[in-house]
């Protein structure tokens, strides 16, 4: 995503547990956005290398948070933040704190979508008993039946929510969660992995195949709809690795390694664009010579596409594999 920020974005891969195409350069620009129909890709004039953020100040309490390149709902959005995530902040102005996420990503969100920390206050879901939603969407409801009521929040895959208590027994079908905004709720079991682990690249594939479908979304990094180098970010994050967000930095990121293209392997990221300074697309090889992504050509949304297809065949710039 946006402008080559290429040599300069020199930082180590990150591996930890789980328990925890439209042209960028002209969003970078700020012009009015003229997007060619083949990619597209989410930027953001200040999308550099991530840095470590700052303590977390602020969890976010709406399912899926905008974050916008400027204090107003007129504009862009660079990204987003899902509900449960901790971010720092890093100004504020009115009804609008600047935040930075975890990767190190930089953007405004309404304070609405937030719940700031107090003194004293831990992190969401840092200590006690947490889960992780595993289903692509998962309702949360006020108590443990899905007909009395309509759901309080619709939250996305990879949500992390505080456990208070199953309702009966660790085979109960109904656990008891506290939302980040401090309400208690209720989550079918069905819908949540008490213990996420790292993925195999198998199991990345097969995750990635479930979001077949899912319309692309530019700045999205949800299962409400992701874009291309959000889908991407999220199954590396699912195999262990936190990698930058946007897809020229990926590409040029020191956690990867370039690959020829005939030593390809299933895993190995690639990036599309007019030239090698020039990326505007990113999927994922998942073998026999085809690839899954998110993307606008054809019908926007995940998709497998085969790489001696056009215009994928001559839009491929570079080949990665993560160390």
């Amino acid at each position: 995503m946006g402008l080559l920020l290429a040599l300069a974005l020199m930082i180590p891969p990150v591996t930890t547990p789980l328990a925890a195409v439209s042209y960028e350069a002209q969003a970078k620009v700020r012009g009015p956005l003229v997007a060619p129909p083949l990619l597209a890709v989410p930027k953001m004039a200040q999308a550099k290398v991530p840095v470590p953020p700052p303590s977390p100040q602020a969890v976010v309490v709406a399912p899926v948070a905008n974050m916008y390149s400027v204090p107003t709902t007129d504009a862009d959005v660079v990204s987003q933040a899902i509900c449960g995530v901790s971010v720092g902040l890093v100004e504020e102005k009115g009804e609008w704190l600047k935040v930075r996420t975890p990767d190190g990503y930089r953007g405004w969100m309404s304070l609405a979508s937030l719940r700031r920390y107090g003194p004293g206050d831990r992190p969401y879901a840092s200590e006690g008993k947490s889960a992780q939603v595993a289903s692509l969407l998962a309702n949360v409801y006020r108590e443990p039946s899905v007909t009395k009521h309509a759901p309080v929040i619709v939250i996305p895959f990879e949500a992390r929510l505080e456990v208070v208590t199953p309702a009966e027994g660790e085979e109960g079908r109904w656990i008891q969660v506290r939302l980040p905004d401090g309400r208690s709720a209720w989550i079918q079991r069905g819908d949540i992995d008490p213990d996420p682990q790292p993925l195999s690249i198998p199991a990345s594939i097969e995750l990635a195949k479930r979001f077949l479908g899912l319309t692309y979304l530019w700045g999205g990094t949800s299962s409400f709809g992701f874009d291309c180098s959000g889908f991407t970010q999220m199954l590396m994050r699912r195999r262990g690795t936190v990698m930058p967000r946007d897809a020229d930095v990926q590409a040029a990121w020191r956690g990867v390694e370039p690959v020829p293209r005939s030593k390809l392997r299933p895993g190995d990221l690639l990036f599309f664009g007019p030239s090698a300074q020039k990326i505007t697309h990113t999927g994922m090889y998942i073998g026999h010579g085809k690839f899954i992504h998110d993307t606008t050509h054809g019908h926007p949304g995940v998709q497998i596409s085969r790489l001696q297809d056009q215009p994928w065949t001559k839009l491929l710039v570079a080949c990665r594999r993560v160390k």
